[in-house]
């Protein structure tokens, strides 16, 4: 019954923490490597106008929700302009007002947007009516109706009813109906209105759309007309001259329709052009920016929400357990002995200030420097306490003398000596002390060694730069380390070390 309680224990333990970290991953992006970098677009509209020295209105298309990004951040430079935004549902428009404006009037908005990394794919706009079928003039209505016919036969839905379309529509070499068809469009836009004027003979809903094709260090860029179709459920995104459906990885969906992009009240001259530019940034940053930007309560309450300097005592604190974890796998599997359970989890996180190398070799010095007065203060017949005070102060006086002697001799990184947890070093010696009085030297040495290789294992595993970005990103992964070390707590069984040391026992019962 104990067993059940504990497996389900830890089983709920882990879906917790695999959950916690499942939504953090796919729905607020944040990266499960430590150097993961986003592509980030800054695109700028740039609109210009003169005005009529008298109240002035523009008004100007702005992406909404614009498929396969993620908006960072928007911002508006509108000199005198009062500014509002208004939207529709499916389009939004950010209207400059001015009482009074004359002459030369520039007007500019910028967006920040990142490739959004769940690859749905979300086309807004509300369900469309089926359209009635156009009243077509001849000859253009005879080659559409043929065109069509031609179309259904070779297709099995409403999308591949649509590409099979565009791809005929473009052929280089067009039969005589297509022929006749095109010599009625000239230019992108009206490309794409006679292609939906097309689909219309067929009933099938199809609307215009603008994108700005994004290229990096772009300057003068303009929109250009694609082509969505509604196939009952959802839109379908076409390019209306290659027949490719979906819209390209850096295809920006500015608006729907075919309405003009500006419009201006109380001016003229109007025109808008566009520059983008793409640059790498964090995608921390990038997930932090957007579950701001969304409202995340996830994000809200994380590690990330602390202060700079709370955030980097907890990139240390948080290690602890994956010590604690590498301790009892030590101690349970392998059977390393240790002074104390926890020493040599803190002795390695000394090392994290003084660095591996150095951090054993001044390790071994104090150590075995203190072991010796230690001894000496023994023929004095100290109390407890007293003794215990007196190897602290040895200890800091041998901190001093390395510090100090170690910067004599140009060695700068036995500075960081300093830093070493003078308790812990007193403890050890005096620990260590005790276990060669009642156990002897071999005995003494043995937990030595065993609490420098174990710090020196947990040092290695702690300060790993993938799993410190882990466990500071996902401090849901502690649910799975407590997980697991409730189930190792379990463990009845030989450990690897009593494994070599009755193995003569073991090999005589096996040959038995």
């Amino acid at each position: 019954m104990r067993n059940l309680h504990l497996k389900l224990l830890a089983l709920g333990l882990c879906g917790l923490g695999v959950a916690g970290i499942w939504y953090k991953v796919d729905v607020l992006g944040l990266p499960l490597t430590a150097d993961a970098q986003t592509m980030v677009w800054t695109v700028e509209a740039t609109a210009s106008l003169q005005a009529d020295a008298g109240p002035t209105r523009v008004q100007l298309f702005i992406p909404s929700n614009p498929p396969g990004f993620n908006v960072l951040s928007e911002d508006y430079i509108s000199g005198g302009f009062g500014l509002t935004r208004t939207g529709d549902g499916t389009n939004r428009r950010a209207e400059w007002t001015s009482r009074r404006a004359s002459g030369s009037q520039t007007l500019y908005y910028r967006i920040q947007i990142s490739e959004d990394q769940s690859g749905e794919t979300v086309i807004a706009g509300p369900q469309p009516t089926f359209p009635e079928v156009p009243e077509y003039e001849e000859p253009y209505g005879f080659a559409a109706m043929t065109l069509l016919d031609n179309v259904r036969q070779e297709s099995a839905d409403i999308a591949s009813f649509a590409q099979r379309l565009l791809i005929r529509y473009n052929a280089e070499s067009p039969d005589e109906h297509v022929g006749v068809l095109r010599s009625f469009a000239e230019g992108d836009a009206e490309h794409t209105r006679n292609i939906i004027h097309i689909l219309a003979g067929a009933r099938i809903p199809a609307r215009p759309v603008q994108v700005l094709s994004l290229r990096d260090q772009m300057r003068r860029g303009a929109l250009e007309s694609y082509l969505e179709v509604h196939n009952g459920t959802e839109w379908i995104a076409f390019n209306p001259r290659t027949g490719s459906p979906g819209y390209g990885d850096d295809t920006l969906v500015w608006h729907w329709g075919d309405a003009p992009l500006m419009e201006i009240s109380g001016g003229r001259q109007g025109q808008v052009q566009f520059s983008a530019a793409r640059t790498p940034r964090e995608t921390v940053a990038v997930a932090q920016q957007q579950a701001m930007l969304g409202g995340s309560l996830l994000m809200d309450f994380s590690l990330l929400s602390l202060p700079i300097h709370t955030q980097n005592t907890y990139r240390i604190l948080l290690l602890v357990p994956i010590g604690a974890l590498v301790m009892v796998f030590m101690r349970n599997f392998i059977g390393v002995k240790t002074f104390g359970t926890f020493m040599p989890i803190l002795i390695a996180l000394a090392f994290r200030e003084t660095e591996l190398l150095w951090g054993i070799f001044l390790f071994t010095a104090i150590v075995a420097i203190g072991l010796l007065i230690r001894f000496y203060l023994e023929n004095l017949k100290l109390l407890l306490v007293p003794r215990l005070a007196a190897v602290l102060i040895v200890v800091v006086v041998l901190l001093a003398a390395i510090s100090i002697l170690s910067h004599k001799l140009g060695l700068d990184r036995g500075l960081s000596v300093a830093l070493f947890p003078m308790v812990i070093l007193a403890m050890t010696i005096e620990r260590m002390s005790l276990v060669w009085e009642e156990f002897g030297p071999g005995e003494a040495i043995q937990q030595g060694v065993g609490s420098l290789g174990v710090a020196i294992l947990g040092y290695l595993v702690m300060f790993n730069d993938e799993l410190a970005h882990l466990v500071f990103m996902f401090p849901e992964i502690l649910l799975i380390i407590l997980a697991v070390v409730l189930l190792m707590g379990r463990y009845t069984g030989y450990r690897l070390t009593e494994i070599w040391r009755f193995r003569h026992l073991i090999r005589e019962q096996s040959g038995k």
